[in-house]
């Protein structure tokens, strides 16, 4: 009997540390291929929960007979496709129109059996348990399947990214598949006589307890859905506003996955009457927060904060659905199936819907509000000062929801969402004597135009201005004769105003919104006397396929969060960008934000392609419109670096001991994050 409870817990814990494990190296192979976007985590949650839907359904199809011989084909068909993405990266090109189908498309293809085999094993092993011992669902291998889970993801950031290249971490993640596919099949053979055995045994071994109520399944299916919504509206905001890094990612699932361990093993330990008020008031404090749009927290504190939100939210929802957790042993899998479904249907919600439905990003207030109505359905037959508090809480959280949408109407002059992010332009008068149009995407500003004067329009501003580290470079690259620039990253289109006759100035945008915005409500390249184009796209991707350029100055100025995307900064990377340099040629990285230090790894990579690096920073001057702003202007010139204005103006980069060089099959950016 020991032997057996080993083997069951073994499996169940294995698949669930591989399948959590699988998420984080799957969704970082995806980023280069959608541009860096935050929103690549978000989408891959979607696939996620909607693959573990289908596990569970699967699983509860499986557990009505035992069908050992099929899920030992999947099992080797699951094997088969380990080992084909342990072999190979994904291939192709991000279809930026579609973002969405391409994440759900190549997931499928290359883990989605891996994924169905994997997901499936919890619910069926408990099944399985019950069926073989003649017992009651043991419950407690769904808190050991989350305890393996939560490892995986403590794990990752901290021991597999930072030291294993993505091969590598494919190659013993395929091996850890193989193991586990053989001790599942070990598991269906043994059980593979078990249905009869039950179905023989008649009412000695009758399915006892009371059905669940329909309000019950209804709450099986909200509850998880309201949890689901908070970890995707909170890591999509973290993001969004930081990095598209592993280590964002994980802490909120982390969060979350706590909150089911919690829930169905030490639920007594946290009291769900303490949950619901430490729940309010997190829910007043950060509605507070939302409801001054433009605020923003340092990154420690912010993250804190929205942690505790999840934590507090979820392991209210998980563990009101764990106290109405079936008695019947025939509805466990529908209990998990459901669940299931409730989790997919919130990362939906969030991840897919939202960026297509509405032009603002309401995430955050919205799931509040959500969350506050679940506790008002499961408290309302409870004390009458629950639902006081609760009908209160989601009055609140509705007025919240109107008061965010009219903040975002105020000054705005356009907005529109979609997968890459938020964008907005926002108007104002804070300029003495003339109108200011600033383009932000989340909280981050990517661009702002003066409206006075001729001269004020047709001046670069914000981290674009004249002594920043971008304007020496094309001030001093040419010598005065006619330029050839390229910029990765449009936002308002700033740098056009750099243009003279004769100059040729080409972007590289990802983003489809972006254009119009840059071409309508800003006048920079419409102002400029440059030839000007746009390529749709992203950066690196098109200038792998092109022809050398000749680019005099290379402007790397794409943004996903507060930071460039990785896959822009690596060994490859610089070495795309040199082939498309003219002799002599300058490489301009924008490394301004709040949150991550890129000077020591761009160093690093400077040194690697035999090139030199230097730092110019400016100083906020508002009477000028310019912000705080950070450059790194790397080139091979010596002629270059001996410029006057360079000397004075620019200091060597510094490097950092220990730091790896990036590359495509292996980056961090957890030593460089500025906490």
């Amino acid at each position: 009997m020991t032997w057996v409870r080993i083997l069951f817990g073994g499996v169940v814990f294995l698949a669930s540390f591989l399948l959590f494990l699988v998420e984080p190296i799957a969704a970082k192979q995806l980023l280069p291929v959608l541009g860096g976007s935050a929103a690549v985590w978000i989408t891959c949650l979607v696939f996620f929960q909607t693959a573990l839907l289908i596990s569970y359904l699967y699983a509860h199809w499986l557990a009505q007979r035992t069908r050992w011989m099929l899920h030992s084909i999947l099992l080797m068909g699951g094997i088969v496709s380990a080992i084909v993405w342990a072999e190979h990266r994904f291939a192709g090109e991000g279809d930026a129109g579609h973002p969405f189908i391409t994440i759900l498309t190549v997931l499928t293809s290359s883990i989605g059996l891996p994924f169905l085999a994997l997901g499936a094993t919890s619910p069926l092993m408990q099944v399985w348990w019950a069926r073989l011992h003649r017992g009651v669902i043991p419950y407690r291998l769904f808190a050991l399947s989350n305890l393996a889970s939560l490892l995986a993801l403590g794990l990752y950031p901290i021991l597999i990214e930072p030291d294993l290249t993505l091969k590598m971490q494919r190659i013993v993640w395929c091996c850890g598949f193989v193991l586990f596919a053989l001790v599942s099949g070990v598991i269906a053979w043994k059980t593979r006589s078990a249905a009869s055995v039950d179905t023989k045994a008649g009412d000695e071994f009758k399915d006892e307890g009371t059905p669940a109520p329909f309000g019950h399944k209804l709450l099986w299916f909200l509850l998880p859905m309201g949890a689901a919504m908070q970890l995707s509206a909170v890591t999509s905001y973290i993001t969004a506003n930081v990095a598209a890094i592993p280590l964002l990612w994980i802490l909120p699932l982390a969060v979350y996955l706590m909150t089911l361990i919690v829930a169905f093993q030490f639920k007594r330990f946290l009291p769900s009457r303490i949950v619901a008020r430490l729940l309010v008031v997190m829910l007043g404090d950060l509605a507070y927060f939302l409801s001054h749009t433009d605020n923003s927290l340092p990154l420690l504190a912010a993250i804190l904060s929205f942690l505790a939100v999840v934590f507090l939210a979820c392991l209210f929802c998980h563990g009101a659905a764990c106290a109405l957790r079936p008695e019947k042993r025939s509805e466990a899998t529908l209990f998990y199936l459901l669940f299931a479904a409730g989790g997919a249907f919130g990362s939906l919600l969030v991840g897919v819907a939202s960026p297509l439905l509405f032009r603002f990003n309401y995430d955050l207030p919205a799931t509040f509000l959500v969350t506050a109505l679940l506790a008002l359905a499961v408290s309302w037959n409870g004390k009458w000062s629950e639902r006081l508090l609760w009908s209160v809480a989601s009055g609140l959280m509705a007025l919240l929801v109107v008061w965010v949408h009219i903040a975002y109407q105020r000054g705005t002059t356009a907005a529109v969402r979609n997968f890459y992010g938020s964008l907005r332009v926002k108007q104002d008068y804070g300029f003495p004597g003339a109108t200011m149009r600033t383009l932000t995407n989340g909280m981050i500003q990517h661009g702002t135009q003066i409206f006075g004067t001729d001269k004020l329009r047709k001046t670069p501003t914000t981290y674009y201005a004249e002594d920043s580290g971008v304007g020496l470079a094309l001030r001093l690259c040419c010598g005065g004769r006619p330029r050839n620039i390229g910029v990765i990253g449009l936002g308002a289109g700033t740098l056009a105003a750099y243009g003279k006759p004769g100059d040729r100035i080409r972007f590289y945008e990802i983003n489809p919104a972006v254009e119009p915005i840059a071409r309508n409500v800003f006048t920079y390249i419409r102002d400029s006397g440059a030839q000007v184009s746009v390529v749709k796209g992203d950066g690196r991707a098109l200038l792998a396929q092109e022809a050398p350029q000749g680019f005099d100055v290379l402007v790397v100025d794409a943004f996903s969060g507060d930071a460039i995307p990785l896959h822009l900064l690596t060994a490859q990377a610089v070495e795309l960008y040199k082939k498309h340099l003219a002799p002599g040629g300058v490489i301009a990285f924008h490394i301004s934000n709040q949150h991550v230090n890129l000077e020591p790894p761009i160093a690093l990579l400077a040194n690697a392609a035999n090139m030199r690096a230097v730092r110019v920073s400016t100083i906020l001057r508002p009477d000028r419109g310019e912000f705080n702003a950070s450059w790194m202007l790397v080139s091979d010139s010596p002629a270059f670096f001996a410029e006057p204005e360079v000397l004075k103006a620019g200091r060597m980069a510094e490097e950092k001991t220990g730091l790896r060089l990036w590359t495509d099959d292996y980056s961090s950016l957890l030593p460089v994050l500025t906490w």
